[in-house]
C-alpha cells in the first residue's frame, strides 16, 4: 500500500515537498550541530556511474588514531544527513543519534568498534536510487546503478582512506524506509560485498512488492545477516499502518522460507506504537548495532 504521508517526510519530491525542502533548508541553518566522536567529512563525492555528487560523512570509533595497526568493520548507512547531526537532518533537530549510540556501546564493550559511513541521499534522485523497480505512480528503479556506485566507487574510496576490514563478513549496509528497501536488495545482490543488512521500516509496498518477488526468486541463500523491523503505527491511517506491518511480516516470512533463521541470521522486531520518522529509528539503533556487530568474546 502506498502511503504518501510517509513519502513526504522522506525526500520524495513533488511541488509540495520542494516547498518543504525550502522551509527545512532555512530551519537547518538555525539548528546546533550534534556530532559526537571523531567525524570526518568528504564533501561532494563524485560518482561517474550516477553522474552526480553527494556528501559522505564518516564516524571513526574511539582509539582509531591511537592504534595504527588495527582495522575495523564498516557499516554503510543511507540518508547520511539524518544519522549524526540534527543540523543537517531532514526534520531539523531530529536525527538517528548513531554517533552517540555507537560511542556508548563501543565504550561499554557491547559492540565491536566499527567505522560508520553516512551516505547522503541525492535529493531529487533519492527515489530513483533507492528503488529496484519502477512504481506506477512514483517511478524510480535505478537501485542497480546506485549499487554499482557503492560497490565500484564508494567502498574502494573508503577502503583506501581508512583502515577497514574489507570482506563481506565485516561490511554492513542499512537504511530506513526506501533506504531499508535498497539495503536488503543490494545486500542480497552483492552478498560477497555486504554480509550484514539493517532493513529498517522497509517500504515493502513499493512497485507492487517487487522486493518480495526478488527474495522468492533467490537461488542459493546468500550468507547475509539481516535485522528487520517495523513500527506498528507507520501510516497515515490505521488501515495503512496495519498494511505496513502486514507487508513487513510477509517479507520476513519470505526470508524464512528461503532459509533465514529467526534469532540466528535474522532478527525481526515490531516497535509497538512507533511511527515512520527519525526519532523512532533512533530508538532502534542500539539493538540494530548489537545484533549486526556484536562484540566478539
Amino acid at each position: 500500500m502506498k502511503t504518501p504521508g510517509q513519502l513526504i517526510g522522506h525526500c520524495f519530491i513533488s511541488i509540495s515537498v520542494s516547498v518543504a525542502f525550502l522551509v527545512v533548508g532555512t530551519a537547518v541553518a538555525q539548528q546546533p550541530h550534534t556530532l559526537t566522536g571523531d567525524i570526518r567529512f568528504h564533501k561532494g563525492f563524485h560518482s561517474n556511474i550516477l553522474n552526480n555528487d553527494r556528501d559522505v560523512v564518516v564516524y571513526l570509533p574511539p582509539g582509531y588514531e591511537a592504534n595504527k595497526a588495527k582495522h575495523y568493520a564498516v557499516f554503510y548507512l543511507h540518508d547520511g544527513q539524518n544519522l549524526f547531526d540534527g543540523a543537517t537532518s531532514f526534520i531539523p533537530g531530529q536525527e538517528w543519534r548513531v554517533d552517540e549510540t555507537a560511542q556508548r556501546l563501543i565504550a561499554a564493550g557491547k559492540i565491536e568498534p566499527l567505522i560508520i559511513v553516512g551516505i547522503y541521499n541525492a535529493g531529487r534522485e533519492r527515489i530513483n536510487e533507492y528503488t529496484l523497480a519502477a512504481d506506477a505512480k512514483y517511478k524510480g528503479g535505478k537501485a542497480d546503478l546506485y549499487g554499482r556506485m557503492l560497490v565500484e566507487e564508494l567502498k574502494p574510496f573508503i577502503d583506501s582512506h581508512y583502515r577497514t576490514k574489507r570482506d563481506a563478513q565485516h561490511t554492513g549496509l542499512g537504511g530506513s524506509s526506501l533506504g531499508g528497501l535498497v539495503s536488503i536488495y543490494l545486500a542480497l545482490k552483492y552478498p560477497t560485498v555486504f554480509g550484514r543488512a539493517a532493513v529498517v521500516s522497509p517500504s515493502v509496498w513499493f512497485s507492487d512488492k517487487q522486493i518480495v518477488y526478488y527474495v522468492e526468486a533467490l537461488g542459493k541463500k546468500p550468507k547475509v545477516r539481516i535485522w528487520m523491523d517495523i513500527g506498528t503505527k507507520e501510516g497515515g491511517t490505521a488501515e495503512e499502518a496495519l498494511q505496513t506491518v502486514s507487508d513487513a511480516r510477509l517479507l520476513k516470512e519470505t526470508l524464512i522460507k528461503q532459509g533465514w533463521r529467526l534469532g540466528k541470521d535474522l532478527e525481526y522486531f515490531e516497535a509497538e506504537g512507533a511511527v515512520h520518522n527519525e526519532a523512532a529509528w533512533a530508538a532502534r539503533v542500539e539493538p540494530i548495532l548489537t545484533f549486526l556487530f556484536p562484540r566478539k568474546m
